[in-house]
């Protein structure tokens, strides 16, 4: 029990919101940083998930093209060095449902307390952009007044420059009127 309650302290929200991330269009978690917060070796963990393969649907697991990969190592620090202690087979991605299956495979108290704490943030960050949702709305329809209002503005300076200028000024013909021959 020791050991779960020191887990549940060094993972932190930050931690998780940093290794949260959005792969063709979705959140996601490395296979890799999974296995450090629940303490198991990135293997067991992948043996595990194979043992349930069930489980783990396309929508909840996924395993990175290259070039994702790469995109990944020039994004984040990740080891690239192939036979050096680096990843040495593409990894695995799980998304929030594919998180909460995890703790079903991993039945221990440390990957359930973890997976709780996943979820939770995954949910947070669901809210977050729900309500910057709606904050992109307001300001979209302030935007539209505005644009509205300045054209509307541009029509009064329109309207008002004419008015400044002043009317041209009738002379009266110098000299004798010429008469017009028809």
């Amino acid at each position: 029990m020791p050991k779960t309650k020191q887990a549940i302290v060094e993972i932190t929200e930050q931690l998780i919101i940093d290794r949260v991330h959005i792969i063709r269009g979705v959140k996601v978690m490395l296979d890799k940083d999974l296995a450090e917060m629940y303490g198991v070796q990135t293997s067991a963990l992948n043996q595990a998930v194979k043992r349930n393969s069930l489980r783990f649907p396309d929508d909840f697991m996924f395993q990175l093209s290259q070039k994702e990969f790469e995109s990944l190592i020039s994004q984040t620090v990740i080891s690239k060095q192939v036979g050096r202690g680096g990843t040495r087979k593409l990894p695995y991605v799980f998304t929030e449902q594919g998180v909460a299956m995890l703790s079903s495979v991993l039945n221990s108290e440390t990957a359930i307390q973890v997976n709780i704490q996943i979820i939770r943030v995954f949910i947070k960050m669901k809210q977050l952009l729900l309500d910057n949702k709606e904050l992109y709305l307001k300001i979209e329809r302030i935007e539209n007044k505005l644009t509205a209002h300045d054209e509307d503005i541009q029509n009064i300076f329109v309207i008002l420059k004419k008015l400044l200028q002043p009317p041209p000024i009738k002379r009266k013909a110098i000299g004798f009127p010429y008469p017009n021959k028809n």
